[in-house]
C-alpha cells in the first residue's frame, strides 16, 4: 500500500468511527513509547552502535526530515570502539559521546542494547521490517601473525589487551601476566603507541583515568621496564600520528632508546615527504639522534623504564620457555627496503635476531567477521564488498565503517566514511532507486520477534541508568567513571 493510500485509508476510518481511527493512530506509536512520525515514513535500521553507526545515523536523520532511524548493538552499552578502543588517558578523544547522545535522543532515533544480530534476530528479518538495513557493526576480529608459538601464554592481540584494560566484557578474563622486564609490540601505529604508554605510564596517572580497576591493579604490580615497538619496514613509512609519538618521547619517567643505524639515509630524504610525514620523522630523528639538553638529559637519567622502535623487522616465531608453556621470546626475520616512502616494501635478508620478552602483543590490525549468510563478505580482505556503502548484490543493504573500508584511521576518517554512506542511501531514497512509498512496520515488528525469543533490549534511558552508576562508582576513587565488566552487571543495573 502506498503512502497517499494509506493516509486516505486513515481518513476513511475517522469517518466511519473514532475507535477505529484510534486503534489505528496506535499503530503509529512505537513499542518505545517515541510517536512515529507516519507509517510510510522511511524506516532505517543500523546495525551496530558505535562511531561508524551513530554517525550514519546522524547523518540521515538531519538529511531526510522523514527518516527514522533504529540503532541495535550486540552488547548492553553504546560507543564502540570510543568506550573499549579508546586510551583511558585520552579523554578528549571521547567527547564524541556527546554528539552520540543527542543522535540517540533524537525523537526519530531509537537505541537497542542487548540485540545480537545474526543470532537473536536475522538480517533478512531485518530487510522485511525496515527499507535499508545500514551494517556498521565494526571489527571484532583479530588479525593472525601466522607464525609458530603465537598461541603460548603471554601472547595477546592488542585488541584484546586494549579491551582488558578498557572493560570489553569479552576481555575480562585476560589476565596478562605482566612478570617480565621486556614487552615487544609488533606493529607501530597508534594502538601499538597506546600499549606501550599504557605498559609505561606511572600509576598516578592512570588511576585518574577511566581505567579498569583490575589493570589498573595489575599495571601497579607490573615489573614491565622495557618496551620494544618493532616494524616490519623503515622510519619513514610507522603508521602513527605525531601526537602520540610526543607523548611517548614526554613520557614521565620513561627514556628512549634507539638503534642509530635504522635511520641511515633518512635525513638526506625528509625534504621530499609530505608535511604530516615530515614532522613525525624529524621528531623520530631528533629523539634517536640528537644529544639532549642538560634538562632532557637529566630526565632520561631518572628515568626507570625504556621504550623503543625496532624498524625492519618481522616475527619469525614466538619463541618458548622450556616447559613449552609460555613465551620467553620472539626470533625477528631482519628485513631490508625495496623501494621507497609508502610504496616501499619490506624484503627479507635471511638474517634472524632473537629477543628475550616475557610478554608479546600483537598490534597488526583488527579484521571485520561475516553477520549472516545472507550478507555477502569477502574474507581475504575482511569486508562487506560495497560501492560507496551500496552492498553489491545485496538492494537496500548498506555499510560503513571499518566494515565498509577495513580497520583504518582515526574517528575522523570513521564520520566521513559513514557520512558517505548515509548520502549513497539518501540519494537512492529520493532517486527511487530505494522505494520508501511502503509502509515498514521498523521495530514493531521486530519486538515482536525479540519478545517471542525471550531477548529483553536494552533502550538509552536503561543505559542512562548504566551510566550514572558507573560515574557515582568513579566519583567515589577519584576517577571519570569506573566501569561495570560484565554484561550480567550492565544488564542488571539498567533493569533495575
Amino acid at each position: 500500500m502506498g503512502c497517499h493510500k494509506l493516509l486516505l485509508s486513515e481518513l476513511k476510518m475517522w469517518t466511519s468511527g473514532r475507535s477505529g481511527w484510534i486503534s489505528r493512530l496506535h499503530y503509529g506509536i512505537s513499542w518505545r513509547g517515541k510517536a512515529s512520525f507516519s507509517s510510510c515514513s522511511p524506516k532505517v535500521c543500523i546495525v551496530g552502535g558505535g562511531p561508524a553507526g551513530f554517525y550514519t545515523a546522524q547523518h540521515l536523520i538531519k538529511a531526510r526530515q522523514d527518516a527514522e532511524v533504529d540503532i541495535y548493538e550486540r552488547l548492553p552499552v553504546p560507543f564502540g570502539l570510543v568506550r573499549f578502543g579508546v586510551a583511558p588517558d585520552h579523554p578528549e578523544v571521547k567527547n564524541v559521546i556527546n554528539t552520540f547522545t543527542q543522535t540517540a535522543k533524537h525523537s526519530r532515533c531509537s537505541f537497542y542494547g542487548n540485540v545480537n544480530v545474526g543470532k537473536d534476530v536475522s538480517v533478512e528479518e531485518l530487510q522485511q521490517a525496515y527499507h535499508a538495513v545500514v551494517l556498521s557493526y565494526g571489527a571484532e576480529g583479530n588479525r593472525r601473525m601466522g607464525v609458530p608459538g603465537e598461541d603460548l601464554a603471554g601472547v595477546h592481540s592488542a585488541k584484546d589487551f586494549v579491551g582488558w584494560y578498557n572493560g570489553q566484557p569479552s576481555c575480562r578474563e585476560l589476565r596478562p601476566d605482566l612478570n617480565c622486564e621486556t614487552a615487544v609490540i609488533l606493529g607501530q601505529g597508534n594502538v601499538a603507541l597506546d600499549v606501550a604508554r599504557i605498559l609505561l605510564s606511572p600509576i598516578d596517572i592512570l588511576k585518574k583515568t577511566d581505567i579498569t580497576q583490575p589493570a589498573l591493579e595489575a599495571l601497579a604490580e607490573s615489573q614491565v621496564r622495557r618496551v620494544l615497538i618493532v616494524g616490519r619496514r623503515g622510519p619513514m613509512q610507522v603508521a602513527c600520528t605525531i601526537k602520540e609519538l610526543r607523548e611517548m618521547v614526554n613520557l614521565p619517567g620513561a627514556r628512549p632508546e634507539m638503534v642509530v643505524a635504522d635511520f641511515e639515509g633518512v635525513t638526506e630524504a625528509l625534504k621530499d615527504l609530505p608535511r604530516p610525514r615530515k614532522r613525525l620523522t624529524e621528531l623520530m630523528l631528533k629523539t634517536a639522534l640528537e644529544i639532549p639538553g642538560e634538562k632532557e638529559q637529566e630526565r632520561r637519567n631518572k628515568a626507570s623504564h625504556i621504550w623503543g622502535f625496532r624498524f625492519f623487522r618481522s616475527p619469525v616465531e614466538v619463541l618458548a620457555d622450556p616447559d613449552r608453556s609460555r613465551a620467553a621470546g620472539i626470533r625477528l626475520a631482519v628485513n631490508k627496503l625495496e623501494g621507497s616512502g609508502e610504496a616501499a616494501r619490506a624484503v627479507l635478508t635471511g638474517e634472524v635476531e632473537d629477543v628475550t620478552c616475557g610478554l608479546v602483543i600483537s598490534s597488526i590490525g583488527y579484521k571485520s567477521l561475516p553477520i549472516d549468510p545472507s550478507v555477502p563478505f569477502d574474507s581475504r580482505k575482511a569486508i562487506v564488498p560495497n560501492s560507496m556503502g551500496r552492498v553489491q548484490q545485496a538492494a537496500g543493504v548498506y555499510c560503513s565503517g571499518w566494515l565498509k573500508t577495513g580497520p583504518t584511521g582515526v574517528i575522523g576518517t570513521t564520520m566521513n566514511n559513514s557520512f558517505d554512506t548515509a548520502q549513497s542511501l539518501v540519494e537512492d531514497m529520493n532517486s527511487g532507486t530505494l522505494d520508501v512509498s511502503t509502509g515498514k512496520p521498523g521495530s514493531q515488528s521486530i519486538s515482536t520477534l525479540l519478545e517471542k525469543r525471550g531477548v529483553k533490549p536494552v533502550t538509552f534511558a536503561d543505559w542512562e541508568k548504566i551510566d550514572n552508576v558507573e560515574i557515582k562508582r568513579g566519583e567515589a576513587s577519584g576517577k571519570p567513571r569506573e566501569k561495570l565488566l560484565t554484561v550480567e552487571e550492565m544488564l542488571q543495573v539498567a533493569r533495575t
